[in-house]
C-alpha cells in the first residue's frame, strides 16, 4: 500500500505547527497596524495626526468687539436674614466676551430657608443686552442654617449694545421666600 496514513501524533505536530505560524502572523499585523496605518494616512493626506498639525493655533471669537469696553458694575441687596454681595465691585468687559462674576450669599439664620434673586439693570435699555447664559437668579437657593454659597453668573453683552453705553450696573435683591401660610396650618394640623 502506497498511501499509507500518517500517525495522528505527526498530524497533530503539524496542525499545531501551523496554527502557532498563523497566531505569531496575526500577532505581528497587530502590532505593525497603528504605525501602518499613520503611514497610509500620511501619504494620502487623510486624518493627519502629525505633532506639526496638532500645534495650530486657537480661532479668535470674531463675536467680540475688542474696539469696545464697558465698565459693568455689580450690586447686591439682601431683604431677610442674609449676608450677600458680590465678589468683585466691577469689570472691564469687551461686548461678546464671555464672563464669569461670583456673588456669595450667607444664611444668618440657624434655620433652612428657601430664596430667590431678582436683577435689575442700569440703564434699563442695557437690560436687552445683558445676556446671562448661567445665573443662580434662574431657580430658587436653598440654604441650610449658617450656610455659606458662593453662586456664579456666566454673561455676556450683545454686540448690538448702544455705543453710548458705557457703564452697566448689575443689581441682584435677595429674598426669603415666605412659606404659604395654608401649608404651615396644615402641616400644624396633621401633626396635633
Amino acid at each position: 500500500m502506497d498511501n499509507q496514513i500518517e500517525p495522528t501524533g505527526k498530524l497533530n505536530a503539524r496542525m499545531f505547527g501551523k496554527l502557532a505560524v498563523i497566531a505569531v502572523m496575526m500577532f505581528g499585523f497587530g502590532y505593525l497596524l497603528v504605525p501602518l496605518y499613520k503611514q497610509i494616512c500620511e501619504l494620502t493626506g487623510v486624518n493627519i495626526l502629525t505633532s506639526q498639525e496638532m500645534k495650530v493655533k486657537p480661532i479668535d471669537n470674531s463675536q467680540i468687539d475688542k474696539s469696545r469696553t464697558i465698565t459693568v458694575e455689580f450690586d447686591a441687596n439682601a431683604q431677610g436674614p442674609f449676608r450677600f454681595r458680590p465678589t468683585v465691585n466691577s469689570m472691564q468687559v469687551h461686548p461678546g466676551e464671555m464672563t464669569q462674576v461670583l456673588y456669595e450669599v450667607v444664611n444668618t439664620q440657624k434655620r433652612s430657608i428657601e430664596a430667590q434673586a431678582i436683577p435689575s439693570y442700569a440703564p434699563q435699555e442695557a437690560a436687552a443686552h445683558f445676556k446671562k447664559v448661567e445665573c443662580f437668579c434662574f431657580q430658587q437657593q436653598t440654604l441650610e442654617a449658617s450656610q455659606a454659597k458662593q453662586m456664579p453668573v456666566v454673561f455676556y453683552l450683545d454686540p448690538a449694545l448702544p455705543k453710548d453705553v458705557k457703564t452697566i450696573t448689575l443689581s441682584y435683591t435677595f429674598f426669603e421666600i415666605a412659606k404659604p401660610e395654608k401649608t404651615v396650618e396644615l402641616k400644624s394640623a396633621v401633626a396635633g
